[in-house]
């Protein structure tokens, strides 16, 4: 190929001829008219004349006619060569013919052509030029006339004449100018065959002949007198303006000699000067470009001059963009400018090399010869440039104490370390470096990750778990080295650091636990792809991006992903994520710190050669020889000749070649070549002293070559070697007992193994990538040469490259930085833009092309526009870029959305992923494979269809068929190909495929460039069967599932699938065994039954039977077993056809494999006819034939009836409220008529006493319509009570509020809640008019209704959400209900029942239970709601729930754009954290789309008013962005504050649990449903919502009074998608919960004697809606059929089970006849606690149980197995239990129990709680706990145990108050309390709040001074005092038991309250106190009473045992709220009185 030549050169020198001074004049002329970049332009007005007005089809044709021409030069952009061949092939091809002529004319000129170019051109090529050619020549003969008045003003560019051109010109004898005509060596290509020996003398070492000419330095100065000389006698130019021109000429092309190199140094310093004052003050005035000129143009002229003009000020805004384009006004103001001080000597170090800051040509002193067959250019080295006089390194002693552990055995840091030390150590500015191999960069890297260190240092502590650090190698062999080094010099900071490549693995909690992750670039990609990693992405916070110029590289596209990741994290996240850069010197570094967002002036370091530690000395040798036997010699001769040299002088040498096999052969040559030349002698190490010693070692070396070349001082060194060969060889290089050792690249990158002479020996490497030989690449090279110069001992070392001729100046330019550095990324785009899409950081075009902007190839793309295939037109017309970086997008969304990997909508621009899309970028699937995957991938495949399939993967495309490997490919088919090969060796897939079966063969390859492919193939093998197995998977194939899972594990374990089980253990089994097994064809099954001696037997190895069995049993199995039950005729609760119905990844770990079955539910369709059967199977995920299959069999499988009966709703007119017909029941309502439903429901409600079941859809106005039963009953039986029933405590509150607002203050009505929070007493009770319970409560008070007259007084009971009968807490919901028709139908009192529900599939049934007859049954359908809704189902895939939840976030965001911009949005998450991790999330998005407030719709003023309200931190954080947070945890008041301020529109967007759907009336426009599960702390598992909550939530969507219609966006686990959409719509029946819950129940009714027999418990049995379900659905039940007597069984057999374990629980009794209970049944019954509770108290409490035991005890309780352990909780209660005095089992710290332990010890010691969902548990935990004690207390004084009573009731103290019994002093219970005082207090002789109670005001001011008494006073206050006074009576009578009269007083006057003080305790508690009477000896209890406070003056009497001794009998008073307020009796002295 011809060199592009410049368009001038030149050389500054003495006198010359006055002409050339006149062309050099008219070429600056030239110059000045017509810019560089408009080059195209001009070659297209030499083709088309009339170019400025031609049509658009000419201005077409002639830009595909230069495509056509760059094709055939390669891509070529404008150049020399381009516009030479561009206007001989128009001149060829343009003329008058047909295209067939133009075709054949082709082929006649074809010679012309190739002579010109200098290759052969292709015929398809040449064809299409062809036709170009005379397409473009035909159009414009077509206008031809239309341009012939023009032709004579387009005068071409050559031929212009400049005026006075023809004038006698006379020159005066100043011209001075020479110029010369030397070509320079990079212009020239670097010595194509043309050039003579000769030509290269005048330029050698340097220019001898000029230096007569030019005395001195040239400078700009020089250059400005010279013009000045020249111009003086010409007043039309001045000299400036002649020094401007061949300013610009030397910038634009800058190769040539050292004058012209000086020039350029200067020119470029002004320029960068000139910058940075620019940068500083940009309001300086501008110069005027020209003078008063007056200038006469053509139009054309000037349309140029136009674009000239708009091109220099763009140059002026560009200075900066490093194009070579001059943007300065004047000479004089860059001449001044070049002769001041660097600005940028801080960043760019300039060393005395001669290429330093520029990118120039080769270097000083470069010398350059020519021999036979070959050229050699040697480059001297650059000498180390010296310490500038401020320059000082940095001594290690200057670092921190914590940084000088990682630099043990360092002094100083060198001079590179020293200069970016400050901004890397001190700042946190991110950082670029570029410094020549070996100048230190791993520490720069470890001064960047100490910087990082001290940042989480605080108060002596580093906190390891806030942090990461990245640091990403471009080798796996590099990142090992990187975390050796590392770890070892990080170790005493205890830091972990660990590799994470292909290579290496790392868990999860290998992640968690390391603060340094080394990984090569694609394995990050993988990583932060996956929005489950987000949290690991989080943590980093800096990333060490090494050797940063890879992104010329193809792999270059990874980093720019990356980086564009990273800085769009920090932009959204508003995170601080540093990045290093760490490159070696590369001509391009300020667009690279661009890119990294490095700021030049503080972060950006340039280092040039000089900074080498050990300068490097590099010959260049091109071989010209075409003979390829003679040029394999060459390569060998001149390869030893280099070797020698450097062992003469006494060095060692590293011969680095590119094949393994080729290490041996190079080493072999090499010493036939010493022993020829006699010289074997230099290389020997035979006078070495440990030589025989060591020789004995290495005759022990697996590699015979290794032995062999010993012996003559030579070694090998290659991956195919094994490790301890490869160690050996480095330790012999390293002592100098190897003088030569030949290795492959892998050495350069993972040892650090340095010698004097590197010398590369060829550089075409066999790249199975690219299916082909390639050049070594710039980084391999620097690694390499890297390697030269030991900096201990060297002065220089050297580094040669042997090459071929035509790579000569490629490698030339590479190493001495001259090749720009371009971006990869475009080729790459597509898989990229997947990645983010699914990511869910890329949602539209408008967010991708803000991605894109991150770029590198943004950068360069206005840079460099025409390699990335952008023209000058397209940039003038769009200088942003913009439209070019849309329309890259659009087309690469197009095609994405055509191979389906995410939906491309055109209309709105918006992105949707899909799991294709998904899939492929999990896998690093390559788009172009998903295309081939979408065509080939069948539902049904034979094994090696999808063997083929695999290798048509794009990823291996280039692999190549050669014609030597056919005869191994041939031997490979036969011995290690199952499968059969399509298209056999010959084909490039069949060899793909075999190569495939022989990875899986595990057969031996012979070949290198066979093994290459193997290799490469192998590495993208699994990952690709993982992905294809996904896909089919996702699309419920499941014989095509099963087949690729099989293939996926035979990848993994390289076994065939056919092949026996236990080959699995072929490491410990030995092949001999493994045959026999698979001769004799047995299975794992049979193995399993034999015994170890049949097993011997059977193998013929009898010894060997036990080891097989032992390996039998190693093997995985799984045990299944299925419960069917059916929900309705289409779905099961849990084939013929091929088709997958569910499927969930489940990790069975090795804790739960020991316990219990593990039980997994799931709903699945089944369709009509039923099919025979379903299968499940368990398969292992890495276990090649562990599976376990279950036949679901349907033959004796009832399924329930469809009879879904739904009310029509008919065309009413709404009724008035007048029909209320009294007018104080019309004022309760705000509405003037009743809507549809209300008004179809009205007569039977209203004025009936019928019972009614309402079903209706969330939102219909059920409420209203139980109120008007209510208003029934009021007006009928105004004495009976209205019972409503909740089953949530937020709804009863609901109820609460708005029923107090209406029916109490206007109706007169009276009310009482009955809550946990609430208890009212029984006068409250009796007097009610509506009493609002939730079951629970009811449920105990309506146990003894016999005894409790208000029970049997409810006329009216409302059940609300009757649906939710199905859900946990139904079972009690179906009692009540029971228990109430019960009642009524033993009291002959009617009950009236309302039921309220959503829509139901089976309300017939309910009706039935209910007694609701025809008239009162509604059931309308789902759609029937007041506002209609629209529903959005979304699905996200992910397998963890916390990223899941994550990646939903911005969904959730765009939902909220797009949906409900301005209107009320309700979002729904699953737990408090979510909450709050949401609206942050949110904030964030707002923030990012620079709107943060968008939410926000109040004043400044009013906002810090809520605010100082406000007690919850992360809510008072959101509310200021508008969003609000709602749930369980926060205050009343908070709670009510946020209520308002949504429902007032003041906040926008409001994040809540799901018990706002049930509990508060807040509609909003949209709700979006963030995730349906919820972690289920029993379990252990994320388990699904009912959907029932879901609709509930859904309910809320759309506000009767402002929308049309309301929006639900839910987004869900996507494999449960269907099943949403399916069930959203369809209403779901209800079954009963009972039979699982029925211990309780049965034992309550036996309590309050209900039952008394097993009849009896058959009959109430009977009253449950559990036995309506039973007939209607017998298979969900187990039952088989609805028989009398099937049914009648099972009744009996489900009652006897029930009896039998309360028996065994000591709960009841039961006899032939009858049925009792006892103590513990009774006390379960009446403190409404579990029977397996009691029964462990009544199995764990003794006499003298102690405190902790009791403690232990209670968390023990069933109560408690419900508490939430979430997801890693385990980790915050170990570090809790360390904080707490008793042990807790530290192998169960995710048990809910363990849980409470810590939670109740906690709250004694009054420790801090890790997290704010831990004060929220324990509330409810202490919220339990009072009726637990109680009951405890019970069961003690029971057993007549004193200790152990008083025990508990202490125990009952430390839960009210907060504080140990006995450890603390009780004088804590005072608020005001601190040490101080309490010191003080001591040293008075007080140490209880009683005895602090008997001092008056002023004596307590006297005891306190020197402290304030006033609030000790008032906490005081709050204290009881009570006096006590006691009489014996009867203690002479013998025969009645004596008794003891009590009479307790209360003094404290000034308390007005009953209610105990107890501020740690959350919930309002009255006080009490028992009376303990009890022998103190014995620890007998003889009595125990409780009596309330509410009575000032209590007397009561206690009766004493007959016998007792009354010295040892005492009365003790204990408190139940207070410690320290216990009062002991004795009763000896009332003897006495």
């Amino acid at each position: 190929m011809l060199a592009p030549l410049p368009r001038l050169t030149s050389v500054l020198r003495g006198h010359f001829d006055a002409d050339q001074a006149y062309l050099l004049r008219k070429t600056v002329l030239q110059a000045l008219t017509l810019p560089r970049p408009h080059d195209e332009w001009e070659l297209a007005r030499k083709i088309v004349p009339g170019w400025d007005d031609a049509s658009s089809e000419v201005r077409q044709a002639y830009k595909q006619f230069i495509g056509a021409v760059g094709e055939m030069l390669n891509g070529e952009v404008v150049s020399e060569e381009l516009r030479e061949v561009a206007q001989t092939a128009y001149a060829l091809f343009g003329g008058n013919d047909t295209e067939y002529d133009a075709a054949q004319r082709a082929f006649v000129k074809r010679n012309e052509l190739e002579r010109l170019v200098g290759y052969t051109v292709q015929d398809s090529v040449l064809k299409k030029l062809a036709q170009l050619a005379q397409k473009l020549g035909s159009l414009q003969r077509a206008s031809a006339h239309e341009f012939a008045h023009r032709k004579a003003d387009d005068v071409d560019e050559n031929e212009r004449s400049e005026f006075g051109a023809d004038f006698d010109f006379k020159p005066p004898a100043r011209f001075v100018i020479d110029v010369s005509l030397d070509i320079p060596l990079e212009s020239a290509e670097l010595g194509s065959e043309t050039f003579e020996k000769g030509q290269y003398d005048a330029w050698s070492t340097s220019a001898t002949r000029n230096s007569t000419a030019i005395r001195g330095s040239v400078s700009l100065r020089w250059l400005k007198d010279h013009c000045d000389l020249i111009t003086s006698s010409d007043g039309s130019f001045s000299g400036d303006e002649l020094a401007m021109a061949l300013c610009r000429v030397l910038l634009s092309n800058k190769a040539g000699d050292e004058h012209r190199k000086e020039l350029v140094d200067a020119i470029q310093h002004g320029l960068a000067i000139l910058k940075s004052e620019k940068m500083t003050s940009s309001n300086q005035p501008k110069m005027p470009t020209y003078g008063t000129q007056v200038t006469v143009q053509t139009e054309s002229e000037r349309q140029l001059d136009k674009i000239r003009r708009k091109e220099e000020k763009r140059g002026k805004r560009g200075v900066d963009t490093g194009n070579g384009v001059i943007g300065v006004d004047d000479f004089s103001s860059l001449l001044l400018a070049s002769e001041r001080k660097q600005p940028f000597d801080d960043v760019i170090s300039t060393g005395e090399g001669a290429d330093s800051f520029t990118v120039t040509s080769l270097p000083q002193g470069t010398t350059r010869k020519h021999m036979k067959g070959y050229e050699e250019v040697k480059i001297p080295p650059t000498p180390t440039a010296s310490l500038k006089p401020n320059e000082k390194l940095i001594e290690i002693r200057e670092l921190d104490e914590f940084a000088q552990a990682a630099f043990q055995g360092y002094k100083s840091l060198n001079r590179v370390q020293s200069r970016i030390f400050q901004a890397t150590y001190y700042t946190n500015e991110n950082i670029l470096v570029c410094a020549p191999t070996g100048a230190g960069k791993t520490n720069i890297a470890m001064i960047a990750v100490l910087h990082e260190v001290k940042q989480h240092f605080r108060d002596g502590i580093l906190h390891k778990n806030e942090f990461k650090i990245v640091y990403v190698a471009p080798m796996k062999a590099l990142a090992a080295e990187v975390t050796a080094t590392f770890s070892r010099r990080l170790s005493p900071l205890n830091l972990v650091v660990r590799e994470l490549t292909g290579d290496m693995q790392l868990t999860k909690n290998e992640i968690e636990e390391t603060q340094m992750i080394v990984t090569t670039p694609e394995k990050w990609d993988v990583i932060t792809r996956k929005s489950s990693d987000m949290s690991l992405s989080m943590l980093v916070k800096l990333i060490i991006i090494d050797e940063v110029h890879l992104l010329n590289d193809e792999r270059g596209s990874v980093i720019e992903a990356l980086v564009a990741r990273t800085l769009r994290q920090v932009e959204s996240m508003q995170s601080m994520i540093r990045i290093v850069g760490l490159s070696a010197t590369l001509p391009t570094y300020l667009e690279v710190a661009q890119f990294l967002r490095v700021n030049p002036e503080t972060g950006l370091f340039f280092f040039d050669s000089s900074y080498r530690p050990v300068p490097l000395a590099q010959q260049y040798i091109g071989i010209s020889e075409r003979d390829y036997t003679k040029k394999t010699e060459l390569f060998n001769t001149l390869c030893y000749e280099k070797v020698v040299e450097s062992i003469k002088q006494g060095h060692q040498a590293l011969v680095f070649v590119h094949t393994r096999k080729d290490t041996g052969k190079t080493a072999r040559t090499l010493i036939d070549l010493a022993a020829k030349a006699g010289e074997l002698e230099l290389f020997s190490s035979a006078d070495h002293p440990q030589f025989p010693l060591i020789k004995k070692d290495v005759s022990k070396a697996k590699s015979r070559e290794a032995v062999e070349f010993f012996e003559s001082g030579f070694g090998i060194h290659n991956a195919g070697m094994i490790r301890s060969d490869r160690s050996l060889m480095e330790r012999l290089f390293g002592d100098g007992l190897l003088k030569v050792l030949v290795c492959t690249a892998t050495l350069a990158w993972g040892v650090n193994l340095p010698a004097h002479t590197v010398v590369i020996k060829g550089t075409q490497l066999y790249d199975p990538k690219a299916g082909g030989w390639r050049d070594l690449g710039m980084l391999d090279v620097m690694q390499i040469f890297g390697r030269a110069g030991r900096p201990q001992f060297d002065k220089s070392g050297e580094g040669i490259i042997i090459t071929t001729h035509d790579k000569l100046a490629y490698y030339l330019r590479l190493l001495t930085s001259q090749l720009p550095i371009e971006s990869q990324f475009l080729g790459s785009l597509k898989d990229n833009l997947n990645a983010e899409v699914a990511l869910g950081t890329v949602t539209n075009v408008r967010e991708a092309c803000a991605w894109l902007g991150y770029t590198y190839l943004f950068i360069r793309m206005k840079t460099n526009p025409l390699v990335y295939g952008i023209t000058w037109e397209e940039v003038l017309g769009d200088p942003s870029m913009g439209a070019k970086q849309r329309t890259f997008i659009i087309d690469a969304a197009r095609a994405l959305d055509k191979a389906k990997m995410m939906r491309y909508d055109e209309k709105s621009g918006n992105f949707y992923c899909t799991e294709l899309g998904r899939i492929a970028s999990h896998f690093y699937l390559q788009y172009s494979s998903v295309e081939t995957y979408n065509e080939m991938l069948r539902r049904h495949m034979s094994e090696s269809e999808v063997i083929t399939m695999v290798a048509h993967s794009s990823e291996f495309e280039n692999i190549v068929v050669r014609e030597e490997e056919q005869d191994e490919l041939e031997a490979l088919v036969r011995k290690a190909c199952p499968l059969e090969i399509k298209g056999g060796p010959t084909d490039k897939h069949g060899k793909i495929s075999i190569l495939i079966q022989v990875y899986i063969s595990r057969a031996p390859i012979d070949s290198s460039s066979l093994h290459s492919d193997a290799q490469y193939i192998s590495q993208s093998l699994a990952r690709i069967m993982r992905a294809l197995f996904e896909i089919c998977l996702r699309r419920g194939w499941s014989e095509m599932s099963s087949l690729l899972l099989e293939y996926c594990k035979a990848v993994d374990s390289k076994i065939w699938p056919h092949l026996h089980p236990l080959r699995q253990f072929d490491k410990d089994l030995s092949p001999q065994i493994l045959w026999k097994l698979e001769e004799r064809n047995v299975d794992l099954d049979r193995l399993y039954e034999l015994e170890e001696n049949e097993i011997g037997a059977l193998i013929r190895f009898s010894h060997q039977g036990k080891l097989v069995k032992q390996y039998v049993g190693y093997f995985p199995y799984v045990n299944l077993s299925a419960i069917v039950s059916p929900i309705t005729r289409t779905v099961l609760k849990d084939s013929e056809n091929d088709t997958i119905y569910h499927s969930e990844l489940f990790t069975l770990t090795k804790k739960m494999a020991r316990g219990t079955p593990t039980k997994i539910s799931f709903n699945v369709p089944i369709f009509e006819p039923h099919p025979p059967q379903y299968y499940i199977r368990a398969i292992s995920d890495s276990w090649l034939h562990a599976e376990s299959l279950f036949t679901v069999s349907f033959h004796n499988l009832t399924l329930p009836q469809t009879q879904i009966t739904h009310t029509e709703l008919l065309d009413l007119k709404p009724l008035p409220l007048s029909a209320l017909g009294n007018k104080t029941y019309e004022d309760l309502y705000r509405f003037s008529h009743f809507n549809p439903i209300q008004t179809q429901a009205f007569h039977v409600l209203y004025h009936t006493d019928n019972n009614v079941l309402l079903g209706a859809p969330t939102g219909s106005g059920k409420t209203i319509s139980a109120e008007l039963a209510m208003l029934h009953l009021f007006n009928t039986q105004p004495d009976m009570k209205v019972v409503y029933i909740a089953p949530l405590k937020a709804i009863v509150r609901e109820r609460m509020n708005d029923w107090r607002k209406r029916l109490v203050t206007q109706l007169g009505k009276k009310m009482v809640e009955m809550t946990g929070d609430f208890t009212p007493d029984l006068m409250a009770l009796l007097s009610a008019d509506i009493i609002i319970s939730t079951p629970e409560k009811w449920d105990g008070i309506s146990r003894s209704w016999h005894s409790r007259s208000y029970v049997m007084k409810v006329g009216l009971m409302i059940l609300d959400e009757i649906h939710l009968l199905g859900a946990d807490r139904g079972p009690i919901l179906e009692v009540i209900v029971s228990r109430m028709r019960y009642i009524s139908s033993q009291t002959d009192r009617s009950i009236r029942f309302v039921g309220l529900s959503t829509a139901l599939a089976n309300a017939r049934d309910l009706a039935d239970w209910l007694g609701v007859t025809d008239d009162g049954l509604f059931n309308f359908k789902p759609s029937v709601r007041p506002v209609p809704l629209e529903v959005h189902i979304q699905g996200y895939p992910g397998k963890f729930y916390c990223p899941r939840m994550n990646s939903m976030n911005k969904p959730a965001y765009a939902a909220i754009c797009s949906h409900s911009p301005n209107k009320p949005v309700l979002i729904f998450v699953s737990s408090r954290r979510q909450t709050r991790l949401t609206a942050l999330d949110i904030i964030q998005l707002a923030a990012s789309d620079e709107k943060p407030r968008q939410f926000l719709s109040m004043e400044d003023n009013s906002l810090d008013m809520v605010l100082s309200q406000i007690s919850d931190s992360n809510l008072r954080h959101t509310l200021q962005f508008g969003i609000g947070l709602h749930h369980a945890g926060l205050n009343d008041r908070d709670r009510s504050l946020v209520e308002e301020l949504f429902s007032n529109n003041r906040i926008q967007v409001l994040v809540c649990t799901s018990t706002l759907a049930w509990g508060v009336n807040l509609p909003a426009h949209l709700v979006i449903i963030k995730g349906t599960e919820y972690y289920d702390g029993k379990t252990k598992r994320y388990i699904d919502y009912d959907i029932t909550d879901i609709l509930q939530m859904m309910g809320r969507a759309g506000r009767p009074q402002y929308d049309q219609h309301g929006k639900a966006v839910i987004l869900v686990h996507e494999p449960k998608k269907s099943f949403y959409k399916k069930f959203l719509y369809e209403p779901f029946p209800v079954e009963s919960n009972l039979r699982e819950h029925l211990h309780d129940h049965i034992n309550a009714e036996i309590v309050s004697g209900t039952i008394s027999n097993k009849e009896e418990a058959i009959i109430y049995l009977t009253w449950t809606y559990l036995y309506r379900r039973l007939v209607v659905n017998p298979a969900y039940y187990g039952l088989e059929d609805t028989e009398t007597n099937t049914l009648n069984s099972y009744l009996s057999r489900l009652v006897e089970t029930t009896f039998e374990d309360l028996e065994d629980s000591g709960c009841i009794r039961v006899d032939d006849r009858s049925v009792k209970y006892l103590i513990l049944g009774k006390i379960a019954s009446q403190y409404y606690l579990s029977y397996v509770t009691v029964s462990m108290f009544g199995s764990n409490i003794g006499p003298n149980t102690s405190l902790e035991a009791f403690v232990h005890i209670l968390s023990a309780a069933a109560e408690f197995d419900e508490l939430p352990v979430r997801h890693n909780e385990d980790n915050l209660n170990r570090t809790l239990s360390g904080n707490v005095p008793y042990p807790v089992d530290q192998h169960h710290l995710d048990d809910p129990h363990v849980k409470a332990n810590l939670l109740f010890q906690a709250h004694f010691s009054r420790a801090e709680l890790p997290i704010s969902d831990y004060a929220t548990d324990l509330k409810s935990v202490l919220d339990q706990s009072i009726r637990i004690m109680q009951a405890m207390i019970d069961i003690c004084a029971n057993s007549g145990w004193l200790s152990s009573a008083l025990s508990c009731m202490h125990l009952l103290q430390m839960i009210i108050q907060g504080l140990w019994f006995e450890r603390d002093s009780s004088l804590w219970m005072l608020p005001s309390m601190n040490d101080d005082i309490l010191g003080h207090l001591r040293g008075r002789g007080v140490s209880t709040v009683s005895a602090l109670l008997d001092f008056s005001r002023e004596e307590l001011h006297r005891l306190l001074q020197p402290f304030s008494a006033s609030e000790l006073y008032q906490d005081l206050q709050h204290f009881p005092r009570v006096d006590v006074k006691l009489q014996l009576q009867n203690e002479q009578e013998r025969s009645k038991s004596p008794t003891l009269n009590i009479r307790l007083q209360l003094k404290n006057s000034r308390r007005s309250t009953s209610r105990a003080f107890a501020p740690r305790f959350p919930k309002a508690k009255q006080e009490a106190w028992w009376l303990v009477l009890g022998n103190a000896t014995s620890s007998e209890l003889y009595g125990l009473k409780r009596i309330s406070s509410a009575d000032r003056v209590v007397n009561t009497r206690m009766e004493l045992p007959q016998m007792f001794n009354i010295q040892e009998t005492k009365l003790i008073l204990v408190s139940d709220s207070y410690l320290g307020f216990d009062q002991e009796y004795s009763l000896e002295h009332l003897i006495k009185r």
